[in-house]
């Protein structure tokens, strides 16, 4: 995939709006702000045409929407994404307690994490991967969670204050690859390593899946890790399922013994495409990657 087309950015608001948004969080409630939100959407859509385009194109393209349904499909996603936007400033305000979370395969989770021995969690850009950290605890082991590096001075703050708190280390992707050594040590010390495994993080290596009725490069360094290191790999998905609702999937993503390396990095990439296209079918208005992700 070439640079140009990938989605690239920060979370937007800049410094004052961003401090803005917290302290409204600490005089308003939660869903004053979806209000103020479903208004915004319309003009987002109007002068932001690139993810409009790029959204239109995966309900018409990939999931055979109508024209008008695809529209209506486009609005709900920009306001989810809204939603999840805000769902994360409201943890920063303080309001973590506001928020419920269900886990469907949490027992995957905790035989990982009390296992004694590294492992490799693969997450995306659907629904709010993030927020799982916020909300949920690692108690048996750190979980080293790699990410972008140029977020905002307010974002990094709160989430590093919050995430220290659930035995959560960050590890900021650098242009000089040098992120690759703090996952290495990580997975040596028998800790977690935790991931976006549907966009690259500077890696060129990839994988071409079957993906939503296309073909679409996956990434594959999650995977290569899995597999030099020889651990376990399990893909989380953490979805919202209504205004203060998230539902958490754990699901091992497994491959035969008798495979080449090469062959598992390979099936295990292609196996966490089919998890995720699962997830998006289901919640199709919560797939967050606005930039053209299939390949022409």
């Amino acid at each position: 995939m070439s640079k140009s087309r990938e989605w690239k950015g920060n979370t937007g608001g800049g410094f004052l709006g961003q401090h803005g948004l917290i302290f409204l969080f600490k005089v308003l409630n939660i869903w004053v702000m979806y209000s103020i939100m479903a208004l915004v959407v319309p003009f987002y859509m109007l002068f932001s045409r690139k993810s409009y385009r790029a959204m239109y194109s995966f309900f018409r393209r990939r999931l055979g929407y109508s024209q008008r349904k695809a529209f209506a499909g486009t609005y709900k996603n920009h306001f989810a994404f809204g939603q999840v936007i805000l769902d994360r400033f409201a943890v920063f305000a303080g309001q973590k307690n506001i928020f419920e979370v269900e886990i469907t395969g949490n027992e995957h989770f905790r035989r990982l994490t009390d296992g004694g021995k590294g492992f490799i969690i693969a997450g995306s850009h659907v629904g709010n991967f993030e927020i799982s950290g916020y909300l949920l605890h690692s108690a048996g082991t750190t979980i080293n969670a790699l990410v972008y590096a140029g977020e905002t001075a307010v974002v990094r703050r709160n989430r590093t204050k919050i995430l220290k708190h659930n035995n959560i280390r960050l590890i900021p992707v650098a242009d000089d690859m040098s992120h690759l050594f703090a996952v290495h040590a990580a997975l040596q010390r028998g800790e977690a390593v935790s991931m976006t495994c549907d966009r690259s993080l500077g890696s060129p290596k990839r994988v071409e899946c079957d993906f939503l009725n296309g073909k679409a490069d996956f990434p594959v360094g999650a995977f290569a890790l899995a597999t030099h290191f020889n651990v376990e790999v399990v893909a989380i998905f953490a979805v919202k399922e209504s205004g203060k609702k998230y539902r958490v999937y754990v699901t091992p993503l497994q491959a035969d013994e008798a495979l080449t390396k090469h062959e598992k990095t390979e099936h295990l990439a292609r196996a966490f495409a089919k998890e995720l296209e699962g997830i998006v079918r289901q919640y199709p208005t919560q797939w967050f990657n606005y930039y053209e992700f299939w390949k022409s």
